[in-house]
Formats: structure tokens, C-alpha cells, sequence
């Protein structure tokens, strides 16, 4: 009896530490992290979506950039200016070459950062429109549940059968 409730007891005390461990997330603000691919640069800048067909569009965001203005240009759209951190959106051209990338270049003073845009056949018409919805867990980095999750959840499910089995124990003992 005292070993089950030393057994729940510890359950209990380890899951609160298993919830405050870090997770790997995807980042979540649409700009890249220093070390990424897209490069290292003292302000953020991102392409969305990085698959467009060719008619469609893309949303284009800078941040942090200490001048008013940063120029963004690439082979398959017109010259843009991103007016004191606005985003703005480009038409790429319908002669984009489909399954070939290109570099989009952000140029903040001098400063460069590229990312890179994929045109895909798939979709069709002058809007980029997707054929469906892409439903999924939200995380789109993600391939599925991670180690962390596992044991976490794990943990969780230890100490509510431990803390079950011991209020059913101690139920017994106190209604004979």
C-alpha cells in the first residue's frame, strides 16, 4: 500500500516538470530565425507561400529594417517596395517555369536576404489558388507527434491512473 502511494506520489511530483520541458516548435511569425536557410540578416523578411503557380500571387513582409523602405526583386515579378515594415503582394509571371525555384532578393541599406519561391503546375489561375484545403495539425514543420509528446503524455496518464488508484485505496479503507 505505502509503495503504490510512493509510486503515485512520484508520478505526480515528475509530471509538472515534464510540462515546463521545451518543445521543438516551428517558427511562428512567418520571418526567418538566424542559421536558417533563407541566411543571417540584422531584420526579418519572408515569402508567402514559397509554392505559387505561375499567374498567382505572393505576399511579401519585411521587419526591423532601420530605413523606411526596403526593395524586394526577383527574375519572376515586378520591382517592390516595402513602405516602413507594409507588407505587399507580387503577381509572378505567367512564364515562370514550373517545378523551377527562384530567388526573391530583400535589400534593406545594402543588407540582402534572399528567399526562395517554387512554381508548381498544380494549381491553376490567375489567383494561385490551391484545389484544397491542407488540413492538418497547424504545425506544417511537423511529421508528426515528437519524443517530448510521447512522454509527456505518458507521464500524464501514469499519474492520473496513480492518483486514481490512490483515492480508490484510500476510499476503501475509509468507507469499511
Amino acid at each position: 500500500m505505502r509503495a503504490i502511494r510512493a509510486a503515485a506520489a512520484a508520478l505526480l511530483a515528475v509530471a509538472p516538470l515534464t510540462l515546463a520541458a521545451p518543445t521543438a516548435s516551428a517558427e511562428d511569425d512567418g520571418f526567418p530565425q538566424e542559421g536558417t536557410a533563407h541566411g543571417v540578416t540584422s531584420f526579418g523578411y519572408s515569402v508567402t507561400p514559397e509554392t505559387v503557380a505561375p499567374g498567382g500571387t505572393v505576399t511579401l513582409k519585411s521587419d526591423g529594417c532601420e530605413v523606411p523602405t526596403v526593395t524586394v526583386t526577383s527574375g519572376i515579378f515586378e520591382t517592390v517596395t516595402l513602405n516602413e515594415g507594409r507588407q505587399s503582394t507580387a503577381t509572378v509571371d505567367f512564364e515562370a517555369k514550373i517545378g523551377a525555384q527562384y530567388e526573391v532578393t530583400f535589400d534593406c541599406k545594402g543588407e540582402r536576404g534572399t528567399a526562395k519561391v517554387t512554381i508548381d503546375g498544380a494549381s491553376t489561375g490567375a489567383t494561385g489558388a490551391h484545389k484544397g484545403v491542407k488540413a492538418g495539425f497547424g504545425n506544417s514543420g511537423s511529421a508528426g507527434v515528437g519524443t517530448t509528446e510521447m512522454v509527456t503524455g505518458g507521464v500524464l496518464i501514469a499519474g492520473a491512473l496513480g492518483a486514481a488508484v490512490v483515492l480508490m485505496r484510500r476510499r476503501q479503507t475509509t468507507g469499511s
